[in-house]
């Protein structure tokens, strides 16, 4: 099991996820308890989710925004107020070096001690985390955490344009990684992580079943952690960056 720092040596955390409703599906009830024992969070989203939604008749040009928009409310729930976009494109995103930069520029502006990010592998037991985005994204990130971020020769252009010097982040939490090895216990805070992928209504308002699939999905990472019959657990690959 991984040497996880306690929440109390945590001031700061930056999630990156490529879409809205990412960071909801994997860690919205463990970010709610967060946001509860003071812990300030920033989301920040690669993608608009311009290539999401199920209605055809609305406009393909309106979906950006609305998701935004759904992505903003959703955050209200878990207690997180700093929402940020980077705005490329839906389904196309590459871990390109102006990625990097991108990612380690919040990083620097962020100061966080966690960084939680989608997993760069692909997950055979379940394809909905391997989305080509999300693996993209997963590894731009891990390598704007070591080396871009922490490096004060990479990127020099964030110190000299925007006065943003290196920070090192203390620890990487993988969401939708094949490899788990930490689980949050999440039961108490269940219904805001249902209330926050309910606000992604463009998403979820046609999932009928959405909260008896998180409980199978939770109720099963309980049992993987070992946690009492009835709980939930949000699971992650917890990565130390010392």
């Amino acid at each position: 099991m991984p040497n996880v720092l306690d929440d109390s040596e945590i001031s700061r955390v930056l999630a990156v996820m490529a879409h809205p409703d990412d960071i909801d599906f994997g860690a919205a009830g463990t970010i709610a308890g967060w946001t509860d024992r003071g812990i300030e969070v920033t989301y920040l989203m690669v993608t608009d989710g311009d290539a999401g939604g199920f209605d055809p008749a609305v406009p393909r040009a309106d979906i950006a925004g609305i998701r935004q928009a759904e992505q903003r409310a959703a955050a209200k729930c878990t207690g997180v107020e700093d929402v940020r976009f980077l705005g490329y494109q839906d389904g196309m995103v590459e871990a390109t070096l102006a990625l990097r930069r991108d990612l380690a520029r919040v990083i620097r502006q962020t100061r966080p001690d966690r960084v939680v990010i989608p997993s760069p592998e692909r997950n055979y037991e379940r394809i909905y985390p391997s989305h080509p985005d999300h693996r993209a994204v997963g590894s731009a990130a891990l390598d704007a955490v070591y080396p871009d971020a922490r490096n004060p020769f990479t990127f020099t252009e964030l110190l000299r344009d925007e006065n943003l010097e290196a920070w090192t982040v203390r620890e990487v939490w993988i969401s939708g990684g094949p490899t788990p090895n930490h689980y949050v216990d999440v039961t108490g805070t269940f219904d805001r992580k249902v209330a926050a992928l309910r606000a992604h209504v463009s998403q979820t308002a046609h999932m009928d079943g959405l909260e008896d699939m998180l409980r199978g999905w939770l109720g099963a990472g309980a049992l993987a952690a070992g946690f009492p019959e009835g709980r939930l657990a949000e699971a992650f690959q917890v990565i130390p960056t010392a």
